[in-house]
């Protein structure tokens, strides 16, 4: 976690996308908590609301609320130009807004209209907020875009097929901007978490004879071989907070991976069997 009096991300501005609730929330509190002025990207104004005003009636001008349905670009273009309006730049776009669909482990069994809906909000959404981040970063020469992606953009029979053709196609398409942005002085990368528990991924995992079965582990500890660690949505914030502060400037096109081990060794997991 941060420490000390100096806050690593003074003078910055982010948006967020996905903010008002999960890792997105997390995130929030914790670049605010560093210095930057944020503006929360939700389509849950209540929450989105909620945050804001959470962080303080009086700092409302360092946090602000704005409707962003990810899969329209006008309203992604309005988030980005509200920071910019708001707070006179864009240094960092955090692309974090991301829907699974209901669970099926037959691909025969999938519905082409769950596909489509995922992969709107989990692919298009972050090309969207890639764009729009762009289009105001480049002329700026500076600037970081950070996506979530996931253990299942790197790994099979994690999640539905749709879910993980949708990390798969973040992960490539964070490689493919970073090489392009480079070059106007943008870095673009993204953090690929294991299982954190968030709504969004309530009842992903359920535990296994012999492997938590037994209550000795939690379900989202089951799989890794990191012991005594529990992943929560902070540390992927904290994930996030390097890859969008200065202290990560020479860090562009990679996937930092949030996991415990989970990648490198898994024996346990095979939804599909």
């Amino acid at each position: 976690m941060s420490s000390g009096t100096a806050r690593r991300l003074e003078g910055k501005v982010a948006v967020v996308t996905g903010g008002a609730s999960g890792i997105g929330a997390s995130t929030v509190r914790l670049l605010h908590r560093e210095g930057a002025k944020v503006v929360i990207a939700d389509i849950q104004d209540e929450l989105g609301r909620a945050i804001a005003a959470e962080l303080g009636p009086s700092d409302e001008q360092h946090c602000v609320f704005v409707h962003c349905d990810v899969t329209k670009e006008t309203d992604v273009r309005d988030a980005v130009d509200a920071a910019v309006s708001r707070f006179g730049k864009l240094d960092i776009m955090f692309n974090n807004a991301g829907v699974v669909d209901p669970w099926k482990p037959s691909i025969r069994d999938n519905e082409k209209s769950d596909f489509e809906r995922v992969l709107a909000v989990n692919v298009t959404g972050v090309f969207l907020g890639i764009k729009q981040a762009a289009r105001v970063m480049v002329p700026a020469r500076r600037g970081s875009i950070v996506n979530t992606a996931s253990v299942s953009g790197v790994h099979g029979g994690v999640a539905s097929h749709a879910y993980t053709c949708s990390k798969h196609a973040v992960v490539g398409l964070t490689k493919n901007a970073a090489v392009e942005l480079g070059e106007h002085g943008v870095r673009v990368n993204c953090v690929s978490p294991y299982l954190v528990k968030t709504p969004l991924t309530e009842g992903f995992f359920k535990p296994k004879p012999g492997k938590g079965g037994d209550g000795s582990k939690k379900p989202t500890q089951m799989y890794t071989n990191l012991e005594g660690v529990e992943l929560e949505a902070e540390d992927i914030a904290e994930a996030v907070l390097y890859l969008g502060s200065d202290e990560s400037r020479y860090v562009s096109g990679h996937n930092l991976i949030v996991d415990g081990g989970f990648t490198i060794h898994n024996t346990g997991l095979n939804l599909f069997g």
